[in-house]
């Protein structure tokens, strides 16, 4: 690999020059790449070397542009299977946030320098922060594609991220992002009025969210035969994505096996008998409509139920008819204050079972293990259950522990 100087003079008689790298690729075949300035050519030179040398090199004239890149990801997602959803969410970042400002750049030509430029097009954009984060991260799986398909030599989004933040910092975000009780999570109080409130079809899906902490979705596509009323159990096994299409768990977390208290499967047990059964289509021998009890929260025609007909119809209105209330900010015609559900959400039931799962000794029960909790609430690792929950964990008084370890050690 060598560096040379390279003059010439235009037809118009004005004298040019260049910096040009001259060097031979992992096939053998021979690449010229130009630069201004000697300072730039010694730098590429030196990185394109030890690209070789591994044999991870791309040439700029082999790369392809970040906007081609993407339609190859966008291919291979919908070949591996993933969930319409997320399809779509990739498609979005990719129309609307990536391409735009640099979709036309090549994949080779990224640097940290320039995602950093990115970043910042995107705030001046309007873009929000928590936007900017899910484009950066669809940019780094993209071009993680692209570098499994040879056509970048390195990913320099994730570069990126490993080099942002110290421990102190992404320490400081874990506090910042641990959950209030009373505010993220339903106090005792308000969930104890809240079951009070409960009736008709939805009170056995709402106990089931308190008491068992299953995903919305998980909740939404629970079939009967994973409810073991014997043991007390239920497994998870399948959810319903926001197309109502029936897929596994986004995890293999997240297939688990839940136990049940006695007054979740006793009104399981209830709603059973009245559940809204689903039409196969099919016709039996004697020319009737075969009819299946399948899901256990099906909306009227035992087809999936809709989200916002859970919160909508079910789970806001109990929070108000149980008085757990705030005042929204708005008035009536008469000037009086229109009061909102002070919780909002399915996944505020997720955060109490996760806190009823550590606090269990307050109900005279046993409060559970960080791996047990994480167990139960689907968690991908226990780590993502710390740093929600760790500060929810009873602490050993000091003084105590202490006292006990140095009883222990002289006896």
């Amino acid at each position: 690999m060598s560096v040379r100087k390279r003059e010439w003079t235009t037809p118009k008689g004005v004298q040019k020059s260049a910096w040009v790298v001259d060097y031979l690729d992992m096939s053998g075949k021979r690449r010229l790449k130009t630069f201004r300035l000697k300072k730039e050519a010694d730098q590429y030179a030196a990185t394109a070397s030890v690209e070789v040398r591994e044999g991870v090199h791309v040439a700029d004239s082999a790369s392809a542009t970040v906007e081609a890149a993407g339609k190859l990801w966008i291919a291979s997602a919908k070949a591996n299977g993933l969930e319409r959803a997320t399809i779509m969410d990739y498609e979005r970042h990719l129309r609307m946030h990536i391409v735009p400002f640099i979709g036309a750049l090549k994949l080779s030509g990224l640097s940290i320098a320039r995602i950093r430029a990115f970043e910042d097009e995107l705030r001046a954009a309007d873009r929000s922060p928590s936007m900017i984060k899910k484009v950066l991260v669809s940019l780094g799986t993209l071009t993680a594609d692209a570098q499994e398909r040879g056509l970048v030599a390195r990913n320099v989004v994730r570069d990126l991220k490993g080099k942002r933040g110290s421990g102190e910092k992404r320490q400081e975000q874990r506090q910042r992002g641990r959950l209030k009780v009373a505010v993220d999570i339903p106090a005792r109080e308000d969930v104890k009025a809240l079951l009070g409130a409960l009736k008709g079809r939805w009170r056995p899906l709402i106990l089931t969210a308190t008491f068992c902490g299953l995903r919305a979705s998980e909740l939404r596509g629970l079939r009967w035969q994973d409810i073991d009323f014997a043991k007390r159990e239920i497994r998870v096994h399948q959810r319903a994505d926001r197309f109502n299409d029936i897929g596994r768990p986004k995890s293999l977390s997240g297939e688990r096996t839940i136990p049940a208290p006695p007054m979740v499967m006793n009104a399981l047990r209830e709603w059973k008998l009245i559940c809204p059964k689903r039409t196969t289509g099919k016709f039996d021998e004697a020319g009737e409509k075969v009819i299946v009890l399948d899901l256990v929260f099906p909306n009227g025609s035992g087809k999936v139920e809709q989200l916002n007909n859970i919160l909508r119809r079910g789970l806001h209105p109990a929070w108000m008819a149980a008085g757990v209330t705030i005042e929204s900010g708005e008035v009536d015609k008469k000037g009086m204050p229109i009061l909102a559900p002070k919780y909002t959400g399915m996944h505020v039931l997720r955060h109490f079972f996760a806190s009823w799962c550590i606090n269990r000794k307050e109900d005279g029960g046993l409060g559970l293990t960080p791996k047990i909790v994480q167990e139960r609430m689907g968690h991908s690792t226990v780590a993502l259950t710390m740093d929600r929950y760790s500060h929810l964990f009873p602490k050993a008084d000091d003084a105590d522990e202490l006292a006990a370890a140095e009883h222990a050690f002289l006896s």
